[in-house]
């Protein structure tokens, strides 16, 4: 029990890195989300209070600011059915980070270059990918300057 104790008050004094459980890429065949699924998260703070800071592996920091094709799937528009920002989870809509399966790795915020329409099919985008450890406000990838190059046909 004294043990117990002290495992306990170690967790809850912070300060350390710890590893989320390992979600597993089940997606479409991608060379990318299997790196940005590799993470971990440390406390820290800000304003706001507490919150997960991510710390991104090597092979995440090796595509950052690199020209990434994705596949995936488009979380519908808040104001639409078109526009230019949006999320693109690595999983069907009803596993995904949102619904409470996946993590915040399995999401990318997109910036396209041009308006899209919203589509339930699977679909590929290519940008610049962007890694954010600093701004808990936003998602922790993000796609600039991206295309939309289609919708995945099975």
């Amino acid at each position: 029990m004294k043990k117990l104790l002290i495992v306990l008050l170690f967790f809850q004094a912070g300060g350390f890195v710890y590893a989320q459980p390992k979600n597993k890429y089940q997606g479409f065949p991608s060379l990318v989300w299997p790196k940005l699924y590799d993470i971990q998260y440390e406390k820290a703070f800000d304003d706001n209070g507490e919150y997960d800071k991510p710390i991104f592996s090597a092979a995440a920091k090796s595509l950052a600011g690199k020209s990434v094709v994705l596949p995936g799937y488009m979380v519908p528009f808040d104001n639409g059915t078109k526009g230019t920002v949006f999320m693109l989870t690595s999983l069907p809509l009803n596993a995904c980070f949102f619904c409470g399966v996946g993590g915040p790795e399995s999401v990318v915020q997109v910036f396209l270059k041009s308006t899209v329409t919203y589509t339930e099919k699977p679909i590929e985008v290519k940008g610049v990918l962007r890694l954010n450890d600093k701004n808990p406000d936003l998602m922790i990838y993000t796609l600039e300057q991206a295309e939309f190059l289609g919708t995945i046909d099975f």
